[in-house]
């Protein structure tokens, strides 16, 4: 096998790995929330991802560290791609200051300060 296809493999390998790795992330974060036990969801997701990302690097690379190099290039991409998808939230959504979510009307914009100072003129306790 040529070298450049060697390291398009590397490349493909490494966003194979990021995606696994950081998309479990994602999932961890969704279970570890709901779960009673959070930390042992963390700790165990983050072990196991770690472990096999290392161990996918390491068996690809075979010693090899342009190959190394393109696993963890691909991993980045991986990683940018994956985080763009899941972590962007809806342009319709924005956050309110009593926790809750509500749409958004065009040409709006959303100060948290501004409200918070209007929340306060209008729950001041009269002394």
């Amino acid at each position: 096998m040529s070298d450049v296809m060697t390291l398009a493999l590397a490349l493909f390998v490494g966003a194979a790995l990021g995606a696994f790795f950081f998309g479990g992330l994602w999932w961890t974060v969704q279970k570890g929330i709901a779960s009673e036990r959070p930390a042992v969801w963390f700790v165990g997701s983050l072990l196991l991802r770690a472990s096999l990302v290392l161990a996918g690097f390491y068996f690809f690379s075979q010693g090899h560290w342009s190959r190394l190099v393109a696993c963890v290039c691909g991993f980045l991409i991986a990683r940018v791609i994956v985080v763009r998808r899941l972590a962007r939230p809806s342009a319709a959504q924005v956050f309110q200051p009593d926790g809750g979510i509500s749409g958004r009307r065009e040409g709006m914009s959303y100060d948290a300060a501004e409200e918070q100072a209007r929340w306060e003129k209008e729950n001041r306790i009269a002394h």
